[in-house]
């Protein structure tokens, strides 16, 4: 399936129209904003199976897996947004020094104004709507731009939002990198972007040209330390499926492995089972497991595998774009494998003496988008306190991400800016300061010609 790029013309009248019908102040008050949460809500039940057949077709995705990792997430952000839009929304109060008095001073959340959201291939549901939420709940207009990897996914979302939405208020564009172009050479109040550290450099130097705002949801090489004192078994359980789901197509997936140097042998084998328990004897043939998005992904995956030394897995079919959960060990930090972030189902599995040695390792190389400790919970939390992430997760992998109360966002290069829950509100708003004085009372110590100033001077 091909999709038809928008034409420019096409895109530039949306753009217009959405700034003009935003300074009408519509999308402003708080009935507004819950009506327009509540009908995408509803659109995402009356749309699941289309949703859910359209990600089958583009990324092999069973429909359990979709509602889990895409719908119910969505649905979870908006059910948070209407419980304490309210409050959000709420001026708050802050004290105001006896040097400005009388007076009274507060912080109003606004909305920024025009947003471009601007999702990739991965979630294609997920992070083109979560989003979406925080624009509605902050009070913003929105232009929506999809994928072009995920043609099925990305036209069914265009009749999704053209049915409940005006298009003056969200509207969704199609195409390429050739669109994206013209996208961030218009100008926003804001532009809220996932994909690769690459593609976010190019985006933060288009933004810098209207110095408009940018949220970065990146992503790199998340590291997975397994130490002495770990569960292997469920250590294995739990990165087998935080690395096989989306067939590893995932931005905080563990990318590589340091693990003890006594553990490896053992682990491997604990990861067999555990995949075996997950997907069967043959992964190929598990309707939960996913394939890669196109021919150009599963070349660039495969080809890591044919350097190092295949632990487990390995097993590959060009006409699926189907690769097994694989270890890869024997690996050099140098190589393709250990320098980009792989985004497919194969882990490196490199060795380590001592903690310092893994700390050392992961401090090295660019800040990442997660990070996953497992072995005794003190150890791990003094690693996390020696080393920075996006988000991390103790003993676990991935999950960090299903809590709505915690934000989520990266670091460094692996992005700036957070969302989720209130962060997904901030991410669109802009919290003004506002300063309330007195116009009856007009005191004279801070005009000139200075009078009593030294006693003026004791007050600031």
């Amino acid at each position: 399936m091909t999709l038809t790029d928008t034409p420019a013309a096409r895109i530039e009248a949306l753009a217009a129209a959405q700034k003009a019908w935003f300074r009408t102040g519509a999308t402003r008050p708080e009935k507004f904003r819950r009506t327009m949460l509540r009908r995408l809500d509803a659109a995402l039940v009356n749309w699941e199976d289309r949703l859910c057949d359209a990600l089958w077709q583009d990324l092999h995705k069973s429909h359990e897996e979709a509602i889990l990792t895409e719908l119910s997430i969505i649905r979870s952000e908006i059910r948070q947004h209407l419980r304490h839009l309210r409050e959000w929304m709420r001026p708050e109060r802050r004290p105001t020094p006896m040097k400005l008095q009388p007076a009274r001073s507060r912080i109003v959340a606004e909305p920024l104004g025009q947003a471009l959201i601007v999702a990739p291939w991965n979630y294609p549901v997920q992070l083109l709507l979560n989003p979406l939420v925080g624009a509605i709940s902050a009070g913003c207009t929105a232009v929506l731009k999809p994928s072009p990897h995920t043609p099925h996914v990305a036209r069914v979302l265009e009749g999704l939002i053209a049915e409940i939405f005006d298009e003056e208020y969200v509207a969704v564009v199609q195409g390429g990198r050739e669109v994206n172009t013209q996208l961030f050479a218009l100008r926003w109040d804001v532009i809220f972007f996932t994909g690769s550290p690459a593609l976010g450099r190019v985006v933060m130097r288009a933004a810098a040209e209207h110095l408009t705002p940018v949220v970065l949801e990146l992503g790199g090489k998340s590291p997975c330390i397994v130490d002495r004192g770990a569960d292997l078994r469920i250590a294995a359980r739990r990165i087998a499926w935080g690395k096989s789901i989306n067939a590893g197509q995932t931005c905080v997936a563990p990318d590589y492995m340091l693990i003890h140097r006594t553990l490896r042998d053992d682990f491997v084998r604990a990861f067999a089972d555990a995949v075996r328990q997950l997907h069967g004897e043959d992964p190929r043939r598990s309707p939960h497991y996913a394939r890669l998005v196109d021919e150009r992904a599963y070349e660039r995956v495969a080809g890591y595998l044919t350097r190092g030394r295949i632990l487990f897995g390995g097993e590959t079919d060009a006409a699926e774009r189907y690769i097994a959960p694989t270890l890869l060990g024997d690996v050099d930090p140098e190589w393709p494998v250990m320098q980009e972030e792989i985004f497919g189902p194969v882990l490196p599995v490199l060795i380590f003496g001592t903690t310092d040695e893994a700390v050392e390792f992961v401090t090295t190389r660019e800040k990442p988008l997660a990070l996953y400790y497992f072995g005794p919970e003190e150890t791990g939390r003094e690693i996390l306190a020696r080393t920075t992430s996006g988000g991390a997760c103790l003993n676990d992998t991935v999950m960090h991400i299903a809590n709505d109360h915690l934000p989520f966002g990266g670091v460094g290069n692996s992005g700036m800016g957070r969302y989720h829950g209130r962060e997904s509100f901030e991410a669109f708003s802009h919290r003004r300061s506002m300063l309330e004085v007195s116009g009856r009372i007009d005191l004279p110590f801070r005009y000139p010609p200075y009078r009593l100033f030294r006693w003026v001077r004791k007050m600031l």
